[in-house]
């Protein structure tokens, strides 16, 4: 079974960026959806951290509902505001960049979610310049599209795969 976290704060977010996760992911796997700050334990195959929208950064305020990510022995990707949260789970820092539409997203290091050049969607505020504890998997003009953790399968994407991407989410289900 899949979580998907909502990293929302308000309905219409859920509908925006939890639901179309849900729609992929349910032709491949069942799945449960649960708010950030219900999330203690895990105890599914694999985590989804959503996105959230321009102005929603309720999420920044709660870093405390997300310890479980230093623990968590599963796979997890997380989506724009999903990989904000894990840069900073693992002391990375957050960066205005501010991108909205579609953007060339540049694959600079081999991973199984993605390769070569791509056109991706952006909706954020801010990026991250990783720690040391992650690998560039991806870039684009302006900010760092992808990282991996170093150790273990911990993904962040700051583009939106459920709006053009889909194959992401499902390399992601599949092969990790």
């Amino acid at each position: 079974m899949i979580l998907i976290v909502d990293m929302t704060h308000k309905d219409l977010g859920f509908y925006e960026f939890v639901l179309p996760i849900c729609k992929i992911v349910e032709v491949l796997e069942v799945y449960e959806v649960k708010h950030y700050t219900e999330v203690e334990k895990i105890e599914h195959e694999k985590v989804i951290l959503s996105g959230a929208a321009l102005k929603d950064n309720e999420y920044l305020k709660n870093m405390e509902s997300f310890e479980w990510l230093k623990t968590c022995s599963v796979p997890v990707l997380g989506i724009c505001a999903g990989m904000q949260v894990i840069g900073l789970g693992f002391n990375s820092l957050l960066i205005s960049c501010k991108e909205i539409g579609m953007t060339e997203v540049k694959t600079v290091r081999e991973n199984p979610l993605f390769s070569l050049t791509f056109p991706a969607y952006e909706l954020h505020n801010y990026g991250i310049d990783p720690s040391d504890d992650f690998e560039v998997l991806a870039v684009s003009e302006r900010c760092i599209q992808g990282i991996k953790h170093k150790e273990r399968d911990i993904y962040g994407v700051l583009f939106h795969p459920e709006v053009r991407n889909k194959d992401i989410i499902n390399r992601f289900i599949l092969h990790i």
